[in-house]
Order: structure tokens, then sequence, then C-alpha cells
């Protein structure tokens, strides 16, 4: 028997050791709400899809971006988390990201 179909790939963001609720969370600049985008999991944010960084680029993908031959055109994505921190409202941005 043949299975086919995608797996889902669930995110986890850890967040700032300070951060408490209430908090506001973003990717890629877009409004996220807790239990329809993602969920709280201890010091984490977990979203039932696949983020991903792109990283540091190596020097060949460096020389060839800077002579035209290619873009940057991988996956990019940023969680940022707006909270409040001693009373000033702080924003912690591009979160760690790694398979949940």
């Amino acid at each position: 028997m043949k299975v086919t179909g995608t797996v889902q790939q669930r995110t986890r963001a850890i967040l700032p050791r300070d951060v408490t609720k209430p908090f506001e969370v973003f990717v890629n600049g877009v409004p996220q709400r807790e239990g329809t985008d993602f969920t709280v999991d201890g010091a984490s944010l977990v979203f039932e899809r696949d983020l991903r960084t792109e990283g540091k680029l190596g020097p060949w993908r460096w020389a060839a971006i800077m002579i035209g031959v290619v873009g940057t055109y991988r996956q990019n994505d940023s969680v940022d988390v707006a909270y409040t921190r001693r009373g000033q409202k702080v924003v912690a941005s591009k979160l760690p990201l790694e398979p949940a």
C-alpha cells in the first residue's frame, strides 16, 4: 500500500526569557493569533507550518549574487514578538526557529 500526500511541518520559535503575557506575534510582519496561527508551549511558540530562515550566505553565493547570476529567493521567514519589559514596549525580532 502506497500512501501519498504532504506531511505538514511544524516549527517552534523560541521566546526570549523575559517575555510574559500579554504579547503580540508577527510572522513576516503579519499579526498572528494564538489558537489559530500558533500555540504557546512553555517558552516557545509552535506554528503548524514550515517556517525557515535563510541563514548565512557563503562566499560563492555572495559572489554569484554580486555578479547577478542568482538572487536570494530562498524562504526567509521572520517571527517577531512585541511585549512589555519593565513598563517599556519592546520587540524581539527574528526569533530562533527549529523544527517542532
